[in-house]
């Protein structure tokens, strides 16, 4: 069994069952538009709408006369239960309008005194083929699905991908209907309160709609929690925004932090000069989309005579790359992450460097065979959306990270000593 040492005190690296806590139902906000659309008769416990489709909201703006507030927030504040993809979607489509005028820019700042007026575009259908692709399922009810992601494996289809991606998989193990696909909720959330595991939009058809709420990258293995309902989702998605979810994960780096421990609060944006790829942006001038981002990490192993080193990451935000931005700004690169610095042949200097002549052999073995960045979702909690209950679950990595992790130890390993 691969020990995972001082992560391993705090979860089980073999287990992953759910670990519940009771706790109190948060009472539910209902904006007074939708309350009068959906009152029934007699006193019954009103459920959760499962579709916000022609909703309206026609109201003024309170806030404070200094405050800045982007319209695609305010709407969302005042519609209890609906997604923020939902809402961007909705001014996109033009069905939004701010003191009369149409407004199609999600991040148009709001003010005081502004009348708006927005109705909810319909659900759209979905384009992607359901597939009876192995899903390797850790937890699963009614509302939510927990799936432990394999590296390689792409979560949303997308020009390129448009088969073999973790939502065809999810659509054929929740029987829904093949139907069109519409990427534009999933590519608005990912611009505006995105990561690594950036929020995503609801999937799916009629009036179920599972859908990702967070994603990894393709090359990153490890848990991710799936929403089979649109109030699920929105619930969800909500305490990503308020980073009430629990997200640990654990990387090899090469190299390892002069630093035993630490947080990493550097901005992140678009590499100007590599449209795929993210960068931490510091200084005065934050060009471009640079957004807040914080990183708290921990090296838990120090490996192969320093040659590379188990590190565990506690992601305060969440941005695309975010880990991997910040490896790079730190000059400890995940091992195998060639789009961040973290090539082969760094890996190859740094380790043999620091062996014997005895190991470079088996070294250059198993460093030549690494295919994707050593990162794994290793942890995840959340509230239940629905039961109030705090669910925990956790996952040891895959064989092709463990192997390697076992020949570096075999090097050598270090436990760094932590002041209580």
């Amino acid at each position: 069994m691969l020990s995972l040492h001082s992560v391993a005190s705090c979860y089980s690296a073999s287990s992953t069952k759910a670990l519940r806590f009771s706790a109190a139902k948060a009472p539910s906000r209902v904006s007074k538009i939708v309350r009068a659309r959906c009152i029934s008769s007699g006193d019954k416990k009103q459920e959760p709408i499962a579709n916000f489709g022609g909703v309206e909201l026609v109201e003024t703006v309170d806030v404070k006369a200094a405050a800045k507030l982007r319209l695609d927030s305010w709407i969302s504040s005042r519609i209890d239960g609906i997604s923020r993809a939902r809402v961007q979607s909705s001014i996109r489509s033009g069905l939004v309008s701010v003191n009369g005028h149409v407004v199609n820019k999600v991040s148009h700042n709001v003010k005081s005194g502004d009348m708006v007026n927005c109705t909810i575009s319909e659900l759209q259908p979905l384009r992607a083929e359901p597939e009876d692709i192995p899903l390797d399922i850790v937890y699963e009810d009614d509302h939510v699905l927990v799936v432990n992601k394999p590296a390689h494996m792409v979560v949303h289809p997308a020009p390129g991908n448009a088969t073999g991606t973790l939502v065809n998989g999810i659509l054929h193990h929740c029987s829904l209907p093949t139907g069109p696909y519409s990427y534009q909720e999933v590519i608005s959330d990912a611009e505006d309160i995105s990561d690594d595991e950036g929020l995503c939009s609801s999937i799916g058809a009629a009036s179920v709609r599972p859908g990702i709420v967070h994603r990894l990258d393709k090359g990153t293995s490890g848990l991710l929690v799936v929403a089979k309902d649109e109030h699920s989702h929105a619930h969800l998605s909500e305490q990503f925004k308020l980073h009430t979810i629990q997200r640990i994960y654990i990387s090899l780096t090469s190299g390892v932090p002069s630093v035993t421990s630490g947080r990493v609060e550097v901005p992140i944006g678009r590499d100007p000069n590599n449209r795929i790829r993210m960068t931490a942006i510091t200084g005065s001038s934050k060009h471009g989309q640079a957004r807040h981002a914080a990183s708290r990490y921990k090296v838990l192993e120090v490996l192969a005579a320093g040659g590379s080193a188990l590190v565990e990451w506690r992601l305060e935000t969440g941005r695309t790359h975010q880990i991997r931005a910040h490896a790079k700004y730190m000059g400890i690169p995940l091992l195998g992450d060639e789009v961040y610095g973290g090539t082969k042949n760094m890996a190859i200097s740094l380790l043999q460097s620091r062996t014997s002549s005895s190991c470079h052999g088996e070294l250059l073995k198993w460093v030549s065979g690494l295919d994707r960045p050593c990162l794994h979702a290793f942890a995840l909690g959340f509230t239940h959306p629905h039961t109030g209950e705090k669910l925990q679950f956790s996952c040891p990595p895959p064989p092709d990270f463990a192997d390697i992790l076992t020949q570096l130890r075999k090097i050598g390993t270090d436990k760094p000593k932590f002041k209580e």
